[in-house]
């Protein structure tokens, strides 16, 4: 019997997997092609951060609505419906890159309602990971979904984006739409119903969210993890969203070996990935949280100091690696410590929380780096305040214990 649950189990995990691989190969390509057509149009360091911003800026202002949404509807299907409204606005896209009726402002909205629509389909898989695995899964699921990430989204994404952008600026873009399409085609095999919210009784949007809000709020564990993640999320994006002005103008790379740069990123992304469960068994999830923290201050810290190519992406890689673990431990935290009847609104609280963090770094970046005159000042200073943010995690943590199992449905604060 334990042996069909595992198959079961295994089949449910590998079409989720399968389905995030291939959405975040088209967001890879996207995310190094829509920078490269927005660095066509402007040098301008705060317009190219302003993309980034505005990418993000939908966690900002969805995050908590789309976490109460996936506790009430099956989640499986808002990941189908999300997925096909991101494949038609890039599709819609490429149609005007072809005709050449891209501006700076045509490629703001559709990063605005590509972003809107992540809300909701990342929020859903992130929730799906506890309802398709058992328990003492969850770390190995959560690696495993970092993995997907990062070879969609840098190790395949990036090279493929800057390439073929290079080659002919709309193919990217085509290719990222497709990706869309084919990963709500995946999810179709995805047996089951999936939906959050089981009682009979119905509740107003309005009630749902302040539930979630308050669980979160009492809890002082969560609440101080949320903290700490979006000081991370604020701090590493003032050097993130300059990488394309770092890699073009300090490094001296051009737009087609630009992807290839991340490509680095994304080796060290998947190493995290690799290495992050057994750093845990052997020490405790605390320790490689802070430790890790302080590892992203020191590799994009030293990008700041060197600007060589082949040692500023090495340290990228480092940077990689290090986010992976801390995120890695932070998601199998959240996934066993919240009820599942809450995960969705605190995931909701804790992505626009931590999210929308990203837009306000961004913008911060941008304007650090035209008030310093160069991006590697800006990922210099990114650099000192996460080894801060580390030590600061650290001292917060201190009377807490991560290594916790998880709960059950009705456990409470």
């Amino acid at each position: 019997m334990s042996e069909a649950v595992n198959s079961g189990t295994d089949r449910r995990l590998l079409w989720l997997l399968s389905s995030s691989a291939v959405s975040n190969l088209g967001d890879g390509i996207g995310k190094v092609a829509f920078p490269l057509l927005a660095a066509t149009l402007t040098r301008d360091p705060v317009l190219i951060a302003g993309l980034s911003a505005t990418q993000f800026l939908p966690w900002l202002l969805f995050a908590l609505v789309a976490g109460a949404l996936v506790d009430r509807i099956d989640r499986r299907k808002a990941m189908i419906y999300a997925n096909l409204a991101r494949a038609l606005i890039v599709g819609a896209m490429a149609v005007l890159v072809s005709t050449g009726g891209v501006t700076i402002a045509v490629v703001y909205v559709a990063a605005l309602l590509i972003g809107t629509a992540e809300t909701l389909a990342d929020s859903a898989a992130n929730v799906l990971i506890p309802a398709v695995v058992d328990h003492d899964r969850l770390e190995s699921a959560n690696s495993k979904l970092q993995a997907c990430e990062i070879v969609g989204q840098t190790f395949l994404g990036g090279p493929i984006g800057s390439a073929t952008f290079a080659l002919f600026a709309v193919f990217p873009f085509l290719l990222n739409s497709a990706g869309f399409a084919l990963a709500a085609g995946l999810l179709i095999a995805l047996a089951g119903s999936y939906r959050g919210k089981t009682n009979a009784e119905p509740t107003r949007l309005r009630a749902d969210l302040a539930e979630g809000i308050g669980w979160l709020v009492r809890h002082r564990l969560m609440l101080r993890l949320v903290v700490i993640a979006g000081l991370v999320s604020l701090t590493s994006e003032l050097a993130q969203a300059q990488l394309v002005l770092y890699a073009l103008e300090d490094a001296k790379l051009s737009e087609a070996t630009f992807g290839f740069f991340a490509l680095i990123g994304g080796v060290g992304g998947l190493a995290g990935a690799a290495v992050a469960p057994k750093l845990i068994k052997r020490t405790s999830r605390g320790s490689v949280l802070s430790s890790g923290i302080v590892c992203c201050g020191l590799g994009i810290g030293g990008m700041g100091l060197i600007t060589q190519p082949v040692v500023s992406a090495t340290l990228f890689g480092l940077f990689a690696a290090a986010i992976v673990a801390v995120n890695v431990v932070l998601g199998t935290v959240r996934h066993s410590v919240v009820p599942s009847e809450f995960l969705g609104r605190v995931l909701g609280v804790w992505r626009t929380v931590v999210w929308g963090a990203v837009p306000v770094g961004a913008l911060l970046g941008g304007l650090l780096t035209r008030a310093l005159g160069t991006s590697s000042a800006t990922f210099l200073v990114s650099g000192v305040l996460l080894i801060g943010i580390g030590g600061f995690s650290a001292t917060a943590l201190r009377t807490f214990s991560l290594d916790v199992r998880p709960v059950t449905a009705c456990a409470q604060p």
